[in-house]
């Protein structure tokens, strides 16, 4: 785990809805600058609207969200990604008919990176991509995938990454995996808050955590207060 350096980003009073249905209903939320933050909760409670609402590709109906000090109203997903903010949705949100390479090479759009540094670094962290760099994205396994989704936050300056669901459909243990490389991503000083439904793995990398219940901040503290409050909450 790593230490937080100041507010890597806040929501205030931060209200959203789909239609007329309103799914957050106030929610206040401040995560401390490079650690992961751990956002728990059951289906339904808000947690991927967070992540939706903070990456810009649902805005708030009202409140506000700071990201890094800037006040991210109605900036589109496309801006915060340029600025540092990195969403990786459930499901991988890889491209399935390009090859791992191709992926790659699209990471490089964002900006002043080259294919070589991308591919140095996803290959650095994920030496079973560089076996499968000419191999489609849709045929590795689902594991793979995610560290293939998850390479797009080692192209370039990331300074907020978003992860929503990465142990979804994965074995206990290409899961623990893929934690210990949010931990490093982490401790390299970026900010990363992990949406999960399932509390222990992502609570043994966190240094804060909070739990979501209809739509609103229902606890926040340490892992392990977390991790007793889920308990009690909705596991």
């Amino acid at each position: 785990m790593t230490t937080g350096s100041g507010v890597g980003l806040s929501l205030e009073n931060v209200h959203a809805a789909y239609g007329r249905i309103e799914v957050l209903h106030g929610v206040d939320l401040t995560v401390p600058g490079g650690g992961v933050f751990a956002l728990l909760g059951p289906n339904g409670a808000g947690k991927s609207t967070v992540l939706k609402v903070i990456g810009g590709r649902l805005h708030p109906t009202a409140g506000t969200v700071t990201v890094e000090g800037l006040e991210t109203a109605r900036r589109t997903p496309e801006a915060l990604a340029r600025a540092g903010v990195i969403a990786i949705p459930e499901g991988r949100g890889v491209f399935p008919n390009l090859t791992v390479r191709d992926n790659l090479r699209m990471w490089t759009y964002r900006g002043d990176i080259s294919l070589a540094e991308v591919e140095s670094r996803a290959y650095e962290q994920f030496p079973r991509l560089k076996e499968r760099r000419r191999q489609l994205a849709g045929t590795l396994s689902g594991g793979e995938q995610q560290m293939l989704a998850i390479s797009r936050a080692l192209a370039g300056d990331t300074k907020v990454l978003l992860l929503d669901e990465i142990s979804m459909g994965l074995a206990p243990i290409i899961v623990a995996h893929l934690y210990e490389l949010v931990g490093a991503v982490a401790a390299g000083g970026v900010t990363v808050v992990v949406v999960e439904q399932f509390a222990e793995t992502a609570l043994g990398v966190a240094d804060r955590a909070a739990i979501m219940l209809h739509g609103r901040i229902a606890h926040q503290g340490t892992p392990q207060e977390m991790a007793d409050a889920a308990e009690s909450a909705y596991l």
